[in-house]
């Protein structure tokens, strides 16, 4: 089963790719590797999931945040790769969670988005990952996830 068509079976669509908002490419390749930009939790096209984990949001919303930036993510690897097939393994995950500054359950928030992958490609869905707190996200809103991919040969 392809990853699009398993992306379907759970219910999941893919947003069109957002957009660069500077002077910034979405991705960038280096040999069998795809480096792609910070991703946020935009719903078409628009800032969602505003707020601050472990006051305005639950850590639920931030999971939630988190699968949202992880299908924009998905977005803009279709449209660079033209099909979702081409990734042989998630290699790694950076989640920078907008929080308060005694929160401490950023791995959980993230688990949002690596569960995507997990279920789209199983063991080479499973990454590396780093889940940190920062005072603020671009936009207020709840999470920013950056990913790197490995292309299948």
């Amino acid at each position: 089963m392809t990853p699009e068509a398993k992306l379907a079976e759970l219910g999941w669509e893919l947003p069109p790719a957002p957009t660069p908002q500077g002077a910034y490419r979405p991705v960038v390749q280096a040999g069998r590797l795809l480096f792609l930009s910070g991703h946020l939790p935009l719903r078409n096209g628009q800032p969602a999931f505003i707020g601050r984990v472990g006051a305005e949001l639950s850590v639920e919303d931030g999971q939630a945040a988190a699968r949202q930036a992880a299908l924009n993510l998905l977005a803009t690897l279709k449209a660079h790769l033209g099909e979702l097939s081409r990734v042989r393994r998630v290699v790694k995950l950076l989640g920078m969670v907008n929080c308060t500054e005694d929160f401490t359950q950023q791995p959980r928030v993230l688990n949002g988005a690596s569960e995507v992958f997990i279920a789209l490609w199983g063991e080479q869905g499973r990454h590396a990952r780093s889940a940190v707190g920062f005072q603020a996200v671009p936009g207020g809103m709840a999470v920013e996830i950056d990913a790197i991919f490995e292309l299948a040969e």
